[in-house]
């Protein structure tokens, strides 16, 4: 068992002293599935990128965007997003850790 609150928190502090501004862990990976924790400094980017596969994000602490293309939608704490398929980003409007969670193609 793991403490998604404490690597969420583990990974701010890496976060915040990290240059870019973003520190992550992958918590589990499976034949098919895989969760990865990210925590982002506030202002923090993770820039444009294409969808890994069927993806979504569990905001675990504070507040991100996620844009793609036209659309930006804003998760909070224990907010569910989920990834378009569609080239996105994401921003950290705060000090933020999400889990990432992907069925890769």
């Amino acid at each position: 068992m793991q403490s998604l609150n404490e690597q969420a928190q583990r990974l701010m502090e890496r976060a915040v002293a990290n240059s870019a501004g973003r520190s992550a862990e992958t918590i589990y990976a499976g034949a098919h599935l895989r969760q990865t924790v990210i925590a982002l400094k506030g202002g923090s980017t993770l820039a444009e990128h294409d969808n890994p596969g069927e993806a979504t994000l569990l905001v675990l602490r504070g507040q991100v965007r996620l844009r793609s293309g036209t659309t930006s939608t804003h998760g909070a704490t224990g907010d569910l997003l989920v990834i378009p398929q569609a080239r996105h980003s994401l921003e950290a409007v705060e000090d933020a850790a999400v889990l990432l969670t992907v069925v890769p193609r």
